[in-house]
């Protein structure tokens, strides 16, 4: 515990002050009894009473003489013997002696302490709502929760104590932090303290609370802005831009997948005309191909082309029948047309069906069969 070896050495010095009373009690009481008044005030003066009375006195002034100081404290040395009534030096941490009755040890804090603004009951130093409310440059109430960590430091004790004593956080850190938050907060309009410049308002609250602290014999650590809360109608409307900025953004990413859905139709629209496009190509560069090789072997060999064609005739036909104007396809044999009765033609006539028929009907006229007589009797 705190001061373990002071409190253990004024429990001492209390104890035997209440011993020695009760022994200086009953020695005087005894000697009244006995003796009488006098006798009884004699005995105050006794050699026993007397060295108990010394006892107690070393003892008590040696509680009063030794101070011993915590790893987390430096003690200021309050001191009738010094010119300025103050040693120059404080006390680190460890067993000191000071002057008893002279001189006096008042200790003070090294350990990081946190001082909290908030507007929650339970949250801050103080109970009930203890944010910090200020205006922004465009006349915006705010209203800033904040925490700041700070020490006293060990070389400027004996000035924190002449100016402060134990009333620096109240008369000197809260002030100056409420007055710095304000001061800043007011170069800045609403929307700049709600956007990524508040970053940068933490980071000049840091900067002006190191100095001022600095300045005054502390260290600052830490400057925490933990929250900035709106007025209503501010909070509103900021909600309603919001929400629209949202329904924007779904409809952009609509907009984007319809988009893309339709490039990708048209990609394969494309893809697809592209490939109908080279397999048409490659059908007519195949059919050109076919037809260069078929016109070399004709030119080779006329007559393939009267065999193709004769092999793709139909067995069953006998007669084919074409206009008149149109020129056969091949030649006839003239054997053939003589023993139909017509006369040889060349490649380019035609006949016609009529034709075909007239001469048939010329060249062959039909022959009646002869009557064949009927048998007579046997008179005859």
């Amino acid at each position: 515990m705190e001061m373990d070896i002071n409190r253990l050495l004024d429990l001492i010095s209390t104890s035997a002050w209440a011993l020695y009373g009760v022994l200086v009690a009953v020695t005087v009481v005894g000697g009244i009894r006995s003796r009488g008044l006098r006798a009884g005030l004699r005995r105050l003066f006794s050699v026993p009473i007397l060295l108990l009375l010394v006892v107690v006195v070393l003892l008590n002034a040696l509680a009063a003489s030794l101070v011993f100081v915590n790893p987390q404290q430096v003690a200021v040395v309050i001191s009738m013997v010094e010119p300025r009534g103050i040693r120059d030096q404080p006390l680190r941490s460890g067993l000191h002696w000071i002057i008893p009755i002279l001189e006096k040890a008042v200790r003070y804090p090294i350990y990081w302490q946190t001082y909290t603004m908030s507007s929650k009951p339970l949250e801050g130093q103080l109970r009930g709502d203890d944010s910090i409310v200020a205006r922004t440059s465009d006349g915006q109430e705010v209203a800033l929760d904040c925490s700041i960590i700070f020490r006293i430091d060990p070389e400027q004790v004996l000035r924190v104590h002449i100016d402060w004593q134990d009333r620096y956080v109240t008369d000197f850190v809260r002030p100056a932090v409420r007055g710095i938050v304000r001061t800043l907060v007011s170069k800045y309009s609403v929307d700049e303290v709600n956007s990524a410049k508040r970053a940068d308002l933490e980071r000049s609250l840091n900067q002006q609370m190191r100095l001022s602290l600095e300045n005054k014999g502390f260290i600052l650590d830490q400057f925490l802005l933990r929250n900035i809360a709106f007025s209503p109608e501010y909070a509103a409307a900021v909600e309603f831009k919001q929400v629209a900025l949202q329904r924007v953004i779904e409809k952009q990413h609509e907009a984007d997948q319809i988009r893309k859905l339709a490039a990708g139709q048209a990609d394969a629209v494309l893809i697809r005309a592209r490939a109908e496009a080279e397999a048409r190509l490659i059908q007519a560069n195949a059919e050109s191909r076919a037809l260069r090789v078929i016109g070399q072997a004709l030119e080779r060999k006329p007559d393939l082309l009267v065999y193709q064609y004769i092999n793709k005739l139909s067995p069953a036909i006998r007669v084919m029948l074409v206009p008149n104007n149109v020129p056969y396809l091949l030649p006839l044999p003239s054997a053939d047309l003589e023993k139909m009765g017509l006369p040889p033609i060349t490649y380019t006539e035609s006949i016609s069906l009529t034709d075909v028929i007239t001469a048939t009907a010329t060249e062959s006229p039909v022959v009646e069969p002869t009557p064949t007589p009927a048998p007579t009797s046997g008179g005859e």
